[in-house]
């Protein structure tokens, strides 16, 4: 999931954590930590680490069956926390209306093309409960040329586009932060808070 970069692991954690506590009622803010939605979830290494600590409840969707058959194993024993296991590629994905405190979204929108990204992010705004937020935490690109990577089907985008994109979904950037403490020779990676 971490493409050989899984020393970052512990740093990209807490610097989520961080970013997100302040929305939360527990954090002083108006968020509910009732149930989270981890998208592009792979195995659970976001609901593991960040989502099932801080929610009573997670659901994970994820358009590879092999990763949502391991995901509970690797998860351990809070994967019983983990509502629901949902195969389904993002570009396809309808949330519950309603239904999340917040809507994670981590190192996978980079595989969507901008109108599906654009119709994800507007049907994710619908899936959220009163006061939730999306959370988008991706690469990206320096200057202002799309990346578009052969290994993997993905389009890192600069700065500036993607801040387009998010906001041609109708959802308003309440929030930005670049990640710290993560090597040099990587794309700069930026947390965006939405509502």
């Amino acid at each position: 999931m971490l493409g050989g970069f899984a020393k970052i692991s512990p740093t990209d954690i807490n610097g989520s954590r961080a970013f997100l506590r302040p929305f939360l009622k527990m954090g002083g803010g108006k968020t509910t930590a009732g149930r989270a939605l981890d998208c592009g979830a792979g195995i659970g290494r976001i609901t593991k680490r960040l989502l099932l600590p801080l929610f009573e409840t997670v659901d994970m969707v994820e358009q590879s069956q092999s990763f949502i058959d391991a995901a509970p194993q690797f998860i351990g024993h809070d994967a019983e926390r983990v509502e629901r296991f949902l195969c389904c590629g993002l570009q396809d994905f309808v949330p519950e209306n309603g239904r999340y405190d917040v809507i994670w979204a981590q190192w996978v929108l980079s595989h969507l093309r901008d109108d599906d990204l654009v119709s994800f992010l507007q049907r994710c705004r619908t899936g959220l409960a009163p006061n939730g937020v999306i959370i988008v935490k991706e690469n990206v690109a320096q200057g202002q040329e799309i990346v578009f990577d052969d290994d993997d089907s993905s389009f890192t985008r600069p700065r500036a586009h993607m801040e387009e994109v998010l906001a041609k979904s109708g959802l308003t950037i309440i929030k930005k932060e670049k990640q710290k403490g993560f090597p040099k020779d990587i794309f700069e990676v930026y947390m965006y808070a939405l509502q």
